[in-house]
């Protein structure tokens, strides 16, 4: 029965997970081509703007351009299926191998950001609340503030006239020096200003939501219980309080993969970092919808899945959850 329930579930899931993914193609197809702008532009560059009447007709075709909205979607759909996204119309290359080449620099730099966001934001937060309306509380928390209400393009830019133009310590753009592609050293310069907007971007949010979970659960009667029995607070802190944390934290991080992967877009572009986000905006500047379609999807997939993981985080490490799982399973096993 049990083992039922959990193949019904993982299907649900799936089906839910497909359907969202398909649903998300369609959408992004038809408002990317309804959009204005001349693919053809990306494809032949400024010939494009020569080309005769027939010449645009003959390189539409080619292009599979001239075909109505949900006919050109029903090729590309089953294209998909078979793995075949098409060509990059700007880099004239199948689309999978540009997005290969560019991958490795958006996990580096959104996963280590993502890292550090998360270990730092929790650090942080339980200090705060270990400190509570102390000076170090209050310090952290108006420096916070300020920090998150920066936009990042602007934090960027800051940052790039502070350390690159004025200081001349830290390169402005790119992965690494021309001809270093092999040194580690240069690329680790070239990240230090993006990672660094990266997870001031997003650290205060989630720090300030783990410190206000904290004082929620100092405020509890169980800490009461344990204040009476001689605990002290910094034992209460890291004993009870932050393990009744974790569990949402771990399921808010789950969510928070997108939000920090978006971030990310935004800092590739600011920096000319060669990543996805420099990618996606090169894609939708040119209109090189294959290109544009998979990066989307993509992007969209992985909010999806995030979304679906943080459910089944929280129903697998929340006890409360649990508890009302077991007791809804009873009901059904007594109804039968």
């Amino acid at each position: 029965m049990k083992t039922k329930r959990i193949v019904w579930r993982a299907a649900k899931t799936a089906a839910i997970f497909l359907i969202s993914v398909l649903v998300l193609s369609l959408l992004v197809f038809v408002v990317s081509r309804l959009a204005p702008g001349d693919p053809l532009v990306a494809f032949y560059g400024e010939r494009a703007e020569k080309l005769k009447p027939a010449e645009r007709a003959a390189a539409e075709a080619r292009l599979g351009l001239d075909q109505p909205i949900l006919r050109q979607y029903a090729l590309w759909l089953k294209g998909a299926l078979r793995g075949e996204f098409g060509i990059s119309y700007k880099y004239k290359m199948d689309v999978l191998e540009v997005i290969r080449a560019r991958l490795p620099f958006t996990l580096r730099l959104g996963g280590i950001g993502f890292l550090l966001t998360f270990f730092l934001a929790l650090g942080l937060g339980v200090l705060c609340a270990r400190h509570e309306d102390k000076g170090l509380d209050r310090a952290l928390c108006k420096i916070g503030t300020v920090t998150s209400c920066i936009p990042e393009f602007w934090m960027s830019l800051m940052l790039i006239l502070i350390f690159a133009v004025s200081l001349r310590v830290l390169p402005s753009s790119g992965a690494y020096d021309v001809g270093k592609a092999d040194d580690l050293g240069s690329r680790i310069t070239h990240l230090i200003l993006p990672l660094t907007v990266v997870v001031l971007g997003h650290l205060w949010y989630y720090a300030y939501m783990v410190r206000n979970k904290m004082l929620e659960e100092m405020r509890m009667d169980y800490v009461l219980l344990a204040k009476s029995k001689g605990l002290g607070r910094k034992k209460i802190l890291y004993r009870h309080c932050l393990r009744n944390v974790l569990p949402s934290y771990l399921s808010i991080m789950a969510i928070s993969v997108p939000h920090v992967l978006g971030g990310t877009y935004i800092v590739e572009s600011v920096f000319s970092y060669p990543g996805l986000g420099t990618l996606s905006y090169e894609s939708a500047r040119y209109k090189d919808y294959n290109l544009l379609m998979v990066l989307c999807i993509l992007s969209g997939a992985l909010v999806i899945a995030c979304n679906l993981l943080a459910q089944a985080l929280s129903e697998r490490i929340d006890p409360r959850m649990r508890a009302q799982e077991a007791i809804d399973t009873w009901e059904a096993d007594t109804d039968g």
